[in-house]
């Protein structure tokens, strides 16, 4: 995982320094400098209806090129808009974006939303009384969402296959349009895509994750950052989170599981070629099928060696702190409290 950013790698306007904020909008922005002017005014617009009297707007500026610096120095001049910002020397991802801002956050609530004005601010009240039903995550679904075909189509097989994957069924993982609970925000590590999975990572911490359709808009400024190498990426990702939550601490069930299914198909191919030549059917040395099948069965013992010895190593070193597993509140006994005098 690569090592936090330092101070030297961004620039800064005045952050926050009260404690007792209760929403912070975390927005990470690439090339949106038409789109920041609005998409403030219709935040604060909504925190305002909603009651939200003490609100920071943190924006994280991910090395933008258009110019989005300068209408943030101009937008956080004016008190009134509550809009505090970061600079990162150059465009590191959203995910590291998203880490600087939950790192500076300070609300005991963040909601991230992305900086092109498809998603709508005045969902935000929809999700801070989600989140007030007893739930730590609330992630948005663009039920019906506003982008073209080349879009749609590969997030629905993304999010069905991530679905299916890590057990958490969400309709929408890409969705950056999400409120946490801050204790959420300090629990999770992000690096590559990861973003689009804090929820699967939340909920294997024990977090309550719950979905609520949001409101999408076509895009008006700017061009999308989605493509195929994103997509990968992402792909690759999912592996990575699988991994270590599913199998964090039983990696002999996913090496071990694959190495068996492979043993199987090897010793059924080896079989078969077995009796073909006790049978007289003719040579089975120049078969492909010999060597698949040998390929198979040693592959597979490969695998499930690999998986006792990270079962081992697991042992041997221990696990996870256990404490990111325990929720912030205890119960102590009456009897149990030491006696007065």
């Amino acid at each position: 995982m690569p090592a936090p950013l330092s101070t030297n790698a961004m620039n800064s306007l005045p952050l926050n320094s009260n404690p007792n904020l209760a929403v912070s909008l975390v927005i990470p922005v690439h090339n949106e400098a038409e789109s920041l002017p609005p998409l403030i005014e219709q935040c604060n617009a909504s925190l305002a209806g909603a009651g939200v009297e003490s609100y920071e707007i943190l924006v994280v500026d991910d090395g933008s090129r258009d110019g989005s610096w300068a209408v943030l120095e101009k937008l956080a001049a004016d008190p009134e808009n509550h809009v505090h910002a970061r600079r990162l020397r150059r465009n590191f991802g959203k995910a590291i974006a998203l880490s600087v801002g939950f790192e500076q956050a300070v609300g005991s609530i963040v909601v991230t939303l992305d900086g092109d004005l498809q998603d709508d601010p005045a969902e935000i009240p929809r999700m801070l009384a989600k989140l007030d039903e007893g739930f730590d995550v609330v992630s948005g679904w663009k039920q019906n969402r506003q982008d073209p075909l080349g879009k749609t189509l590969p997030s629905r097989f993304f999010n069905y296959v991530t679905a299916r994957l890590s057990g958490l069924r969400l309709h929408d993982f890409n969705c950056g349009f999400k409120a946490y609970r801050a204790e959420v925000t300090k629990s999770v590590q992000l690096y590559g895509e990861l973003h689009r999975y804090i929820p699967v990572l939340a909920d294997h911490q024990g977090f309550r994750v719950a979905e609520i359709a949001v409101k999408h808009h076509p895009r008006k400024f700017g061009t999308s950052k989605y493509g195929i190498e994103r997509m990968l990426r992402g792909a690759i990702d999912l592996l990575t989170v699988i991994a270590t939550t599913k199998y964090l601490s039983r990696p002999a069930h996913l090496f071990g599981g694959a190495g068996f299914c492979l043993s199987i198909v090897g010793f059924i191919q080896l079989a078969y070629l077995s009796v073909l030549w006790f049978t007289g059917n003719g040579p089975i040395g120049n078969r492909p099928l010999l060597t698949l099948g040998v390929l198979c069965m040693f592959t597979g013992v490969q695998l499930m060696c690999f998986g006792l010895l990270a079962e081992l190593l697991i042992r041997r070193v221990g696990q996870t702190d256990s404490s990111v597993y325990v929720a912030d509140t205890t119960a102590t006994s009456a009897s149990a409290s030491p006696s007065s005098s």
